[in-house]
């Protein structure tokens, strides 16, 4: 290795887990998810093939795992062309040092996430005062460290392309995140949203627990935007996407999801925007 990697958000196993944790679903014919306790993880390409990319790289001590799911999707010693990230959390980027140092394969993300990504600056701390349930109130225990991919992360094109994703674009969704990016793929409107929003209340516990499936805004206790996080919404819906698949929840799909996003975008500060908490100060409802 050229520079050591390293990181804590890497290290920190929590344990919770969703009723699906450890099963996954196939979207398309190349797109499969596969839940990692909470969150998911997903693989972009045919099965069989060498051609795969993974998007985000799921909770803590989980690169054993995510390496099995790889290999019986794609086969033996198969690994990525790629690893793009939405966004830099924890909980998707919880494997990601012990795979790099594994397949030692390029990491990509927005410049924005850069900083949280290479050792230099830590999150801010997600915010267990927040209005919400169980999981809101359990975050002040979630790592917000940075961690350090040396030379191996990588700037997204600024053309909007992906890298080894032919067809597909990247769009800047922050809220969530600072340089929180979604996926989309015109051709068959398939979007990647990552945690701009969500299907399924996540500072809830018996709903995380038990994937009950509704459109959501993103994760309260760690969006700390919620003026950008509204726009990006409102950014996703006007792609009119027929299927979506998201970093927490099942993939949703056709009427479901249009109905759902679209009451999101018009009742987001209703549904989505906590009452209190302290990233909600310089939001003010009207």
């Amino acid at each position: 290795m050229d520079q050591e990697r390293h990181g804590m958000a890497d290290s920190k196993f929590l344990p919770i887990a969703a009723a699906t944790s450890g099963t996954g679903k196939e979207v398309t014919e190349d797109i499969y998810y596969y839940t990692n306790q909470i969150v998911n993880v997903i693989f972009v390409g045919e099965p069989g093939t060498d051609g795969w990319v993974l998007i985000d790289a799921g909770m803590p001590e989980s690169g054993e795992k995510l390496k099995k799911v790889a290999e019986e999707r794609f086969g033996k010693d198969s690994r990525p062309k790629a690893i793009i990230l939405t966004h830099g959390h924890f909980d998707h980027v919880g494997g990601l040092i012990d795979l790099v140092d594994h397949w030692e394969v390029p990491v990509f993300a927005h410049t924005l996430e850069h900083p949280f990504l290479s050792g230099q600056e830590c999150y801010p701390a997600p915010d267990a005062t927040v209005e919400g349930g169980f999981i809101a109130k359990m975050s002040f225990m979630f790592p917000h460290e940075p961690i350090d991919l040396g030379n191996l992360l990588h700037e997204l094109p600024k053309d909007g392309s992906v890298p080894e994703m032919p067809g597909w674009k990247w769009l800047h969704t922050p809220g969530h995140a600072p340089g929180h990016i979604s996926l989309f793929r015109e051709d068959d409107r398939t979007l990647i949203a990552g945690d701009a929003f969500i299907t399924v209340k996540q500072d809830a516990l018996y709903k995380v627990l038990s994937q009950k499936e509704e459109v959501q805004g993103p994760p309260r206790y760690l969006t700390t935007d919620w003026q950008k996080a509204w726009v990006s919404v409102k950014k996703l819906a006007d792609l009119d996407p027929e299927r979506a698949v998201t970093g927490h929840g099942i993939a949703i799909s056709g009427e479901e999801l249009k109905v759902g996003l679209q009451d999101l975008v018009d009742r987001f500060e209703v549904v989505a925007i906590p009452d209190d908490g302290k990233y909600v100060n310089n939001y003010f409802k009207h």
